[in-house]
């Protein structure tokens, strides 16, 4: 039961930390992997997969935003138009390579939602992002294992 509660938190953390919302689940991983009370492979198939569904919410929202416009939403949450169109362009300059990054702290969720506003492809949005993610989480457990 520890091990379940254990993976829900995970999983929780990593899908808040990949929407527009401050967070960060990075300690939550390397704190499980430390604490040894879940399997490494499930705790990182856990937070791939948590947080590129969470990106996926941001993707969701971008589609919003491009169907409806900015206008629709309310004032506090609409992003400034020059700084989305400024994203979209670089985006649209460096195209899919760049969904490999949405695990970085600072632009990589906003970099989720405007692939959403392009309507870039969902199913090579989820297999992009998910590479990159999973190698995040790759990294802190290899980086993990060689401390321990």
């Amino acid at each position: 039961m520890e091990a379940l509660a254990s993976l829900a938190g995970m999983a929780g953390a990593a899908f808040v930390a990949a929407t527009l919302l401050p967070a960060q689940s990075e300690i939550v991983f390397v704190g499980l992997l430390a604490a040894k009370t879940v399997d490494p492979l499930a705790l990182f198939l856990v937070a791939s997969l948590a947080n590129t569904a969470g990106s996926v919410v941001n993707w969701w929202l971008g589609r919003l935003i491009a169907q409806h416009g900015v206008e629709k939403l309310p004032a506090r949450l609409r992003p400034d138009p020059v700084r989305l169109a400024k994203a979209q362009g670089w985006f649209a300059r460096f195209g899919w390579p760049s969904l490999l990054f949405a695990w970085l702290p600072v632009g990589g969720d906003p970099l989720t939602l405007i692939a959403g506003t392009l309507n870039y492809p969902l199913g090579r949005f989820v297999a992009l992002v998910l590479a990159g993610k999973a190698a995040r989480y790759g990294a802190l457990w290899a980086g993990w294992t060689a401390l321990a």
